[in-house]
């Protein structure tokens, strides 16, 4: 009777450990694991970087890729520009204001530059001297060498490395099951192997459609109803999307941003190409210049923007 007791006991024990472990995930943690582990894999072995580091690097430096540089500027890693670097740049504030920030055109090349910037780098040199599956050294190797000022940065990459399980892409990569998982999973959303980039105007978030897009595509890779959308962006739900095209991903504002007060319309130009370029609703921009839905512009004409 002891016995079976014990065991119930431990049982229960056991139980409580999983179900605290599965309450510290974060979906949004899973999510990006999901999509980014064929890459932090691919940098391991191109590179001899643990995936589980990569992995947990992207995922506390860009929030789960959801901060200000990994949706504006692909940067997922927090890398500063540096006197060497010679590609695109962004402005953002970090330990002081207004640093100099590197920008990608794709998450990939930021995990590419990720790993060329450790391997470069002198200071990193003695962690490719630990084993690839010593992520407790490489995490604290990588705090000594100064990658981050946070005194805890060490303990929080080991921290999620352990609770989300990543040290077991060091050993063995993916699996067959779940390289095969993934293969399914890009066939459902095949975005993950090539998101949009999201830029910004009028402060509103935007992309710019490709060959082959479709409201419902566009709508299932950022979680939006493809209805909205198609009234966010002023157009027909039968509307077929053309290589080029300005999406907005929320409603567009009343007026456009402060330095862009009268534009002359352009060759080529419509109200609506108007509107989705400044992100102006295209009834506001009718309604400013006092015009009806007739009205055609012509090159040279002057229209209000705010």
């Amino acid at each position: 009777m002891k016995r079976i007791f014990r065991l119930t006991a431990i049982m229960a024990l056991l139980l409580v450990a999983v179900t605290a472990q599965a309450q510290r995930r974060n979906a949004r943690y899973n999510e990006y694991i999901k999509q980014y582990v064929p890459l932090a894999v691919e940098q391991m072995k191109e590179h001899k970087i643990p995936a589980s580091i990569t992995l947990a690097q992207g995922l506390l430096e860009s929030g789960a890729g959801q901060s200000t540089l990994a949706r504006k500027s692909n940067n997922h890693f927090g890398i500063k520009c540096g006197s060497n670097w010679r590609g695109r740049t962004v402005r953002h504030d970090d330990d002081a204001r207004n640093e100099c920030f590197r920008a990608y055109s794709h998450p990939k090349a930021s995990y590419k530059d990720h790993s060329l910037f450790l391997k470069r780098g002198a200071r990193y040199a003695f962690l490719f001297q630990l084993k690839i599956t010593d992520y407790k050294g490489w995490a604290r190797g990588l705090k000594k060498a100064g990658y981050a000022t946070d005194p805890s940065y060490a303990n929080r990459l080991i921290t999620i490395i352990e609770d989300y399980e990543l040290y077991k892409y060091d050993s063995r990569g993916m699996s067959k099951h779940e390289a095969r998982d993934w293969e399914k999973e890009l066939k459902k959303k095949p975005w993950l192997a090539r998101p949009h980039q999201v830029y910004i105007a009028n402060d509103i978030a935007y992309i710019v459609a490709r060959d082959g897009d479709t409201f419902q595509m566009l709508g299932k890779e950022f979680d939006i109803s493809w209805r909205k959308l198609v009234k966010y962006n002023d157009l027909q739900k039968d509307y077929t999307l053309e290589a080029g095209d300005i999406i907005y991903l929320k409603g567009k504002r009343t007026k456009a941003a402060k330095p862009y007060t009268v534009y002359i319309v352009k060759d080529g130009d419509s109200m609506h190409t108007i509107s989705q370029k400044f992100g102006i609703r295209l009834k506001n921009l009718y309604k400013m210049n006092r015009k009806d839905e007739e009205y055609v512009p012509e090159v040279g004409d002057r229209l209000r923007l705010r």
